[in-house]
């Protein structure tokens, strides 16, 4: 699907809790959001179809070590067409010029198409948080993407 890729902004807010509702148990507040798009430590992007509608966002934050996957969500609507892998491929893209930090997330061990996902995406597991998840105590896998390669010199 052809969707344009740009920042999200306040004004997004409405769109982005109305496919958050739709997505997750224990969705974010809308206040969590606000947070994160004031952060100069995160990076939020949306995708948009040519009408100017939201369909999808996803939204790293850095750590010392690592970006950290916070959030990833696409209207019901609109998944299994790639937006998510094109969200998440855009912010390696951006922030990929940072060798020093690989990227990390925790996902439901019982989402295994955002795990399939997330290995094509060179994400591994290391691990798991146990009854991480506050609405059914389920467990987080924790997976792994080490940073990009070092550029060789010439």
């Amino acid at each position: 699907m052809n969707v344009e890729l740009r920042r999200l902004e306040t004004r997004d807010l409405d769109a982005v809790e109305e496919i958050e509702r739709a997505s997750y148990p224990t969705p974010w507040s809308r206040a969590m959001f606000a947070a994160e798009l004031q952060k100069p430590s995160s990076l939020a992007l949306g995708a948009y179809r040519e009408t100017g509608e939201l369909v999808g966002y996803a939204i790293v934050s850095r750590y010392v070590d690592a970006w950290h996957v916070m959030n990833v969500a696409v209207d019901p609507e609109y998944r299994r067409r790639g937006i998510a892998r094109e969200l998440l491929e855009r912010l390696f893209d951006v922030t990929g010029a940072d060798p020093k930090r690989g990227y990390t997330l925790e996902v439901r061990v019982s989402n295994t198409e955002a795990i399939r996902l997330y290995e094509g995406l060179g994400f591994e597991a290391r691990g798991i948080r146990r009854g991480y998840y506050t609405d059914n105590r389920e467990d987080a896998l924790i997976m792994w993407r080490e940073p990009p390669p070092k550029e060789q010199a010439s």
